[in-house]
Parts: C-alpha cells; structure tokens; sequence
C-alpha cells in the first residue's frame, strides 16, 4: 500500500511538472535576443504555449503592449511594426506562467541565404580550397551591426515548427565568421556598410542537394509523386524532395526579410529542362508561404568547372545547358537577378575560391533593384539578336549600355552553317558595343556559341566589368562541334 501510495506521489509530481512546462511560453529558435527584425515593417512573432493561453507583448519602440491569446492548438503570433531607429531594443513576453525577455533586438535588412555547397562554404574556406581574402575579412569582422543565424543540417519528413539544430544569432566577430557562409558573410558586411543600417543574414543550405529537396510537398507534388513514409531520411538526406524545405526553411516563415541569396545548381546539371520548371516553382513557393509579396530573389549562376571534361556538346553532360537555363530563369522569376561567373570558375575545384567576387554581384543586383541605386549596375551583357553580314555573324547584347569590353582577345566562340558543325571562330568588339565573329570554314554561317563548354574561362564583359554568360543564337540538339 506504500509502495502505491509513493508511486502515485512521484506521477503527480511529474504531471505537475509537465503542466508546469507546458504552460511556458516557447518562442521559435530564430526569434531571441541579437536579432534583427526587418526594419520599417510589419515584421510577425509567434510561438507556442497552453491552448487559451492570454500573453502580453511589451516592445521598447511600441508605448501599448500587445495582448494575443493562444489558439486551440497552443499556436499564437502577432503583428508588429517596426521602424528605421538604429537603437538597440527590447522585447518582454509574458504569460501566467512566463516573463522571457530579449535583449539587443535591433531593426535593419534581413536576408536569407540558401543552396548547396558553394552558399555553405565557409569563410575559413574547405580543406585544401581557399576562400581568397579569408584571414583579412575576419580580422576586421567585429560588427555589432551585423548579425548572423545559421541552420544547421537536418533533414524531415515532415514540415517542423522549429529548426532543430541552429547557431542563435550572434554579432559578426572573428570568432564566429570563420565557419559563416562566406558569400552571405560578403554580402551582409558590404550592405552593412554601404547602407549603414544592421544588417541580419540567415544561412540555410546544404553541400550537395538538389532543388527537389528545398520545395514543399504541396508544390512538389505536382511533379512527382512525394511519399516519405518508408523513407530513411538519414540517407542521402539533401536529396530527398522536401527533405530540407521541411526542416531548414518551413521553420523560419513567417520570419520577416528582405530578400533571397541562392547559389544552387550544380546537383541539377544533368536535367536542365526539369530545373527550369522546379527553380521558378521554389521561388514562387517560398514568396507564397512567406505572405509578403514577390520579395527579391537574387541567385548565381554556376560557375565553368571540368566535370567530366570538354567532349560533351550538345548533351545535358555539358553544363552549358544548365547555365543557360539559369539565365532563362530571369524570365520566369519576377523580381530576379543573376550574379554570373563565367570568368571565377576553376577547372579542378567545383567551389572557387573568389567568394567576395560572387557576392558583390549579388550585392550589384540587390543595390540597383532592391536600394534604388540607378548607377549601381547589377546586369550582365546579354545575347539580343544576331545579323548575317558579309560572311560573318553581328551579335548585338542587352544591358550593354556603355559598351562591352575584354581583357585581352576574345575567346571561345565558335560558328555554324546549316549543317550545325561548329568550328572555332575569331571574335571581336566592333562598334564599342557589338561582337562580329567568323571563321574561313563557314562562308556560310547561320549560328554562333561562346563558352558552350564545361570549363573555359569567360572573356566577355560589359565596361562594368560584369561578364556575359555562355550562350548560343540556336536552339539545335543535334549540332556538333569540331577542333579544326
């Protein structure tokens, strides 16, 4: 009888305590103390507690608290706007059971960043692949006005409330740099300094993985069947379509930014029409859970690299056909831009080093559309329309305003007639602004492509210096190529 007696003591103590847990306010990982929330904004918090539960929020900007009652589910979240003071502020959360309160809270630009290895890639660089200006960059990263929060790698079959593994927000300093996103790193301290707010960068993403794996269910669906069920999702996770969307994005919506860093691909190379059709689908997908319109989505071409070598032509194999479904992206993305790198790439190693390079390109295009700096430049040269004159091909390029330009000669362009053999050709800038090419074994011509390889290093710029991607004046697939 005392044995039960003591039993029945220890499982109401345990349930009391349980209670006693449950009824505490919880708050999602990426919203605590250090945090910047999207400055001038309707920025949301959320978080969980007991079904009913009444709670009260009391910010150091807003003079009335806010009061928002939990749901039957225990799920709340509540609207707040924000404003352009550069003050440090303060957050406190309370409930009958609860008084959580964060500090350092600042108000500034929030961007999100995610991909596969070349995003992940840290400052400090990969064992034996640099990334060039490392050391320097984090000796002078101590930056109050830049925040970091990084989503550690874990995969889910299901979408998750909150990310399970993560590195809380925290101040740039050369403690906590040295293993950060070097390109969203870059990016964020250059924004930092040019529009002198603080600046938030958010890094999710995962070496290796496929955009299958960042689409949610609902949207993937549509292209293939999504069943997770009997799935090990420890295996291959960054390849298992919804995998990461469920665990490493899901969990930050409805977390307030500014716009979207993506530098993926290379997992996609060797279907480039099924990545036409699932990129743009990501990017409407994410802007349609975040609830706040078409936010910029600023993403990177792939750069050349060896892969399997050079003999592949008009193949997926050639990664030509990748890039050039990249460019045709900005078509199908609204509010897009493209950081091309046809001339950073490295024939040995698939991440190149020159990560400052890739994000200031990002930072172009974010400056000029995003900011409204109408002289900051952010677009490549881009094939237009081409003309057959006097046995040789003009091509004419957008975003050329003030001209192309190149180093040295130009290089790697090659010319077709109409029995689609391409052959090596001459090129050069005509006119500041237009590009003649021939070749003495096509009198005839009727096509032209440049840098329609696997590796080659890119020698076509606009006078910005922003290179011009790989590209063809046809749409053939069964065009060879010849050495001669």
């Amino acid at each position: 009888m005392k044995r039960v007696t003591l039993i029945s003591v220890i499982a109401a103590f345990f349930l009391l305590c349980m209670q006693s847990i449950q009824a505490e306010v919880k708050l999602p990982a990426i919203v605590s103390s250090n945090m910047v929330l999207q400055r001038d904004a309707t920025v949301v918090l959320w978080g969980w507690a007991d079904a009913n539960e009444k709670i009260t929020i009391e910010t150091s900007w807003i003079s009335k608290a806010l009061d928002v009652e939990a749901d039957e589910e225990g799920n709340w979240r509540v609207q707040v706007e924000t404003t352009n003071s550069q003050e440090p502020q303060n957050i406190e959360i309370t409930s009958k059971d609860s008084n959580i309160k964060l500090w350092n809270v600042v108000f500034g630009e929030v961007w999100l960043c995610s991909g596969q290895s070349n995003m992940q890639q840290p400052l400090r660089g990969y064992t034996g692949q640099p990334t060039y200006g490392s050391v320097m960059e984090t000796a002078k990263s101590k930056n109050s006005d830049l925040r970091l929060f990084t989503v550690d790698r874990v995969g889910s079959k299901t979408p998750l409330k909150d990310v399970k593994e993560y590195t809380a927000w925290q101040e740039a300093s050369p403690e906590n740099v040295w293993g950060f996103s070097a390109v969203a790193y870059f990016f964020g301290r250059q924004l930092q300094q040019i529009l002198d707010v603080p600046v938030g960068m958010i890094h999710t993403s995962w070496g290796g993985s496929s955009v299958q794996a960042w689409i949610s269910k609902e949207v993937m669906s549509e292209y293939q069947e999504v069943d997770l069920e009997d799935t090990d999702i420890t295996e291959n996770t960054n390849h298992i379509p919804t995998a990461l969307f469920n665990s490493m994005i899901h969990p930050l919506i409805p977390y307030r930014i500014k716009g979207a860093l993506w530098y993926q691909g290379e997992s996609n190379r060797l279907e480039p029409q099924k990545y036409k059709d699932l990129f743009p689908a990501m990017v409407k997908d994410w802007r349609t859970r975040w609830g706040i319109g078409d936010f910029p989505f600023y993403y990177v071409q792939i750069a050349p690299y060896m892969y399997g070598g050079n003999e592949a032509f008009s193949t997926a194999e050639n990664s030509a056909f990748i890039r050039e479904v990249q460019l045709q992206c900005l078509d199908l993305i609204p509010n897009s831009g493209i950081a091309i790198t046809m001339d950073i790439g490295e024939p040995d190693c698939i991440h190149p080093p020159k990560k400052k390079e890739v994000a200031e390109r990002l930072l172009f295009n974010a400056l000029s559309q995003t900011y409204g700096y109408d002289n900051v430049d952010g677009a490549s040269p881009v094939y237009k329309s081409h003309e057959v004159k006097d046995s040789a091909i003009v091509l004419k390029f957008d975003n050329a305003e003030n001209g192309l330009y190149a180093y040295d000669d130009l290089e790697g362009f090659e010319i077709a007639g109409e029995d689609k053999v391409f052959y090596p050709a001459d090129a050069e800038i005509v006119g500041g602004s237009e590009v003649l090419v021939k070749s003495d074994k096509v009198p005839d011509p009727v096509a032209v492509r440049y840098a329609w390889r696997n590796w080659i290093v890119g020698t076509l710029y606009d006078t910005n210096l922003l290179p011009a991607s790989s590209f063809r004046t046809d749409d053939w697939d069964d065009a060879t190529r010849t050495e001669e």
